[in-house]
C-alpha cells in the first residue's frame, strides 16, 4: 500500500494577519514552500499543520544564517 501525499492547506489570511511571535511579539512572515511561519527578529521557524499555525517556541526550529 502506498501513502498519499496530501496537499497542504493553507493558512487563513485574517488569523496570520493577527498571528505574533510568541518570543519577540513582533511580525511574522509566511513560507509556503516550508509551510511556515518566521521570525526573522527570532530567528525562528514556526510549522503549520493542516493549515494550522503551532505557535510554540518549543515546536520553532532555528533558522539559518544563509
Amino acid at each position: 500500500m502506498t501513502k498519499e501525499k496530501t496537499k497542504a492547506k493553507p493558512i487563513n489570511r485574517k488569523l496570520f494577519d493577527l498571528l505574533v511571535c510568541p518570543l519577540t511579539k513582533g511580525p511574522l512572515k509566511y513560507n509556503a514552500a516550508t509551510q511556515e511561519l518566521f521570525s526573522p527578529h527570532a530567528k525562528l521557524a514556526y510549522p503549520i499543520r493542516d493549515g494550522v499555525p503551532v505557535m510554540l517556541v518549543d515546536e520553532a526550529r532555528p533558522l539559518d544564517d544563509a
